[in-house]
């Protein structure tokens, strides 16, 4: 062991010298990392490129896809890690941060989903040659991106109750009722204001894609190699989606091809589409347990403490089992101006959309006898259960998901431009 120390301390000594020679004076330093983009007042460095790449290439080789040549996949990530810098600043910019807290609590919901401890998580991370403290950061550079996009874009987008309406009664709407789409998607790109040249030369090479296509080529490898989309590097998946979720050049096609068909090349204002349908599944009823309530509030105040408050509900009550008008009470004496004028009636309503003690009372308390008073955060109440149903909500919660998805598809083709947007209008210097 001393002579390996020695021998190592002179290798050193040497090698010192011969630097420092003028023998050596025009031996080229081998860089330990450069830059391969500048975007904006940032920079991308060939360590993050080549980090990012080895993940990609893991994951798909994970999924047994042929792997494209690796300047293609190169070209590919760093334009996809330009626009995540041009949003890590914006982020910066706009004060938005991700505390330690709430990463932890993404982390292990991240972990949780997938049935594994957080322990257990960091050995899958360190087996796929992944660093947990890199995937944490990862996983911090996600949530800044996410909160940058919904503070940009969702405040631009707005649905009415009109809109959910011509929805659902469009021939699109009515096909997506019981049906959700997993759809390929595969983008030959123009540039905005093309030439004629330059659309002919993308018509020709979605063409040629479309061919190999139907001759067997693999879908996702030709995403992962020519597609400029934004799931190029996933095979182009876009993953299970109903049609509202999708945008409506993509909804169009999916509603009326079969499963496991490709499309021909469609031309839109970004470039040519080509579309794989890769699967299809339906939609089941959703059912609702609903009680038809009914109930008197009294609350502390400023001229009668919570005891006064509490006599007052016994004497409502006592009255009530006298043979008095629960509704007629309800409506002299509740402090629930919502339900008041109706006597108290809460109609059919979800009990998981009431407080605990609330929910208690009811389960405890028969059909059509009045529960003694009981305490909730909101003061003292009398209930009493006029009936329970099992309710079929579809309907409402299909308005509420039109709603919802009608948002992320504006969301999504908003995201498109705003995402072209920010790439034309900042600096970026390519120097890969």
């Amino acid at each position: 062991m001393k002579n390996l120390m020695l021998s190592a301390c002179r290798a050193l000594a040497l090698a010192a010298v011969v630097v420092s020679t003028g023998n050596i004076a025009h031996a080229k330093p081998v860089p330990l990392d450069r830059i391969v983009a500048v975007v904006d007042k940032d920079v991308v460095m060939e360590s993050e490129l080549n980090n990012r790449v080895e993940a990609v290439q893991r994951q798909l080789s994970d999924r047994n896809i042929t792997l494209p040549p690796e300047s293609v996949l190169k070209k590919q990530v760093l334009e996809q890690l330009i626009l995540e810098n041009l949003q890590l600043q914006m982020g910066r910019n706009g004060g938005i941060r991700i505390d330690d807290w709430t990463l932890n609590d993404a982390v292990t919901r991240i972990a949780e989903r997938n049935g594994l401890t957080i322990e257990e998580f960091r050995k899958s991370l360190e087996s796929d040659g992944l660093s947990y403290a890199d995937a944490r950061e990862e996983i911090r550079r996600e949530m800044i991106i996410n909160r940058v996009r919904q503070r940009q874009i969702t405040s631009r987008i707005q649905i009415s109750e009109q809109e959910i309406d011509n929805f659902l009664r469009s021939p699109e709407g009515q096909a997506s009722q019981q049906v959700e789409y997993r759809l390929g998607h595969i983008l030959i790109s123009t540039p905005d204001n093309p030439t004629p040249s330059q659309v002919q030369a993308a018509e020709k090479q979605a063409n040629n894609i479309s061919v190999q296509l139907e001759q067997g080529a693999n879908f996702a490898e030709m995403a992962i190699t020519y597609s400029k989309g934004q799931n190029a590097l996933n095979g182009g998946d876009l993953g299970f989606r109903t049609p509202e979720q999708l945008p409506t050049l993509f909804a169009e096609q999916a509603v009326k091809m079969n499963t496991g068909q490709v499309s021909r090349p469609v031309r839109s204002a970004g470039g040519f589409h080509i579309f794989k349908l890769l699967d299809t599944r339906g939609n089941e009823k959703v059912m609702e347990e609903q009680i038809n309530v009914r109930h008197i509030l009294i609350k502390p105040n400023e001229i009668r403490n919570d005891l006064e408050a509490q006599m007052l509900a016994k004497d409502l009550y006592n009255r009530i089992e006298s043979g008095e008008s629960f509704s007629e009470l309800a409506k002299a004496y509740s402090d629930d101006p919502g339900s008041a004028l109706n006597g108290g009636s809460l109609d059919w309503i979800s009990p998981e959309t009431l407080v605990p003690e609330f929910q208690k009372a009811m389960s405890d308390t028969p059909q059509d006898i009045v529960s003694e008073p009981f305490r909730s955060s909101f003061g003292w109440h009398i209930l009493e259960v006029k009936g329970k149903r099992k309710a079929d909500i579809s309907n409402q919660v299909r308005r509420n998901e039109v709603r919802e998805l009608l948002g992320m598809r504006k969301f999504e083709e908003e995201l498109e431009v705003w995402l072209r947007e920010i790439r034309d209008q900042s600096f970026v210097e390519v120097r890969l």
